[in-house]
């Protein structure tokens, strides 16, 4: 006998990627909780007409909000100490998924897929503290999804690049990954194997500059500068290339964007406005 689809989704952590998975659910007849702690997301997603937690912290007494047939998504940042305590409360849940960072696999360089090593880091890393998370929540029967950099009509490299504020690291011919947070929803709320760790990303790993040069000719704004690589944030010296083949194919899923020029165009739905507004800020 299969195990029944969930009927409701509880996002511990609904930021960015946690309110496009909310909409998406929504969209699908899902009933949708939202848990947060900020004044301004709670007002946020009342706003659109979510159902929302707002509590300063969380712990396991988060299983008086795990009925039988949902789905918890956990989408807030580790702290080395939360995680053990939520993934006692999620003894109910039909489904859970962690979302995950692509940061673990550190200085690697190249291709990234399910087979790829993770990166040896130092306790009390930010690394080593999402690794620590996956953990506790793959014995507790999660699917881990590693993600690259998200991106949508308002947020990603596209705005940086436009607004002027972006920097080039090193000659730009690193790879970049990235996926659209839309994507990313349709990912989370797939079906996909219980307690399994999998990567996820675009079909269309590309050279930094590459990206850049695309986003500047998209919008008609001049190419940012080259700087030297270690001058920028160590998010932006990674070289990988995201194989996420294996999760695309158990999902059964087809990118709504599968390229950056899908996604970053500012004649792609959505972004002609998007763009005027980026550039009036």
């Amino acid at each position: 006998m299969g195990v029944p689809e969930p009927e409701r989704l509880l996002i511990l952590g609904c930021g960015y990627a946690g309110a496009a998975i909310a909409r998406l659910a929504r969209a699908r007849g899902l009933a949708v909780v939202a848990n947060v702690r900020s004044d301004a997301r709670a007002s946020a997603l009342h706003s659109e007409g979510f159902d929302v937690l707002q509590r300063p912290g969380l712990d396991e007494t988060v299983a008086s909000d795990v009925s039988k047939g949902t789905h918890v998504v956990i989408a807030f940042p580790p702290d080395g100490s939360t995680d053990a305590l939520v993934a006692t409360g999620l003894r109910d849940a039909t489904r859970i998924t962690y979302l995950s960072s692509t940061g673990v696999y550190g200085s690697h360089r190249g291709v990234v897929d399910d087979e790829t090593a993770v990166a040896t880091l130092a306790s009390g890393d930010r690394g080593a503290k999402i690794l620590a998370a996956e953990d506790v929540y793959r014995t507790a029967g999660a699917t881990v999804l590693r993600c690259p950099a998200l991106y949508g009509p308002e947020r990603g490299l596209h705005v940086r690049v436009v607004r002027g504020e972006h920097r080039i690291p090193g000659d730009g011919t690193r790879f970049l990954s990235r996926i659209h947070v839309e994507d990313l929803a349709q990912l989370v709320l797939a079906a996909l194997p219980r307690g399994d760790t999998m990567v996820v990303g675009d079909l269309e790993p590309a050279p930094h500059g590459d990206v850049v040069r695309f986003i500047c000719e998209s919008y008609g704004v001049p190419m940012p500068p080259f700087v030297p690589l270690e001058s920028v944030h160590e998010s932006l010296r990674a070289d990988r290339r995201v194989d996420a083949s294996r999760a695309l194919a158990a999902s059964g899923i087809t990118l709504r964007y599968p390229s950056y020029r899908d996604g970053m165009s500012a004649t792609a739905t959505g972004y002609l406005q998007a763009s005027k507004r980026i550039v009036a800020k």
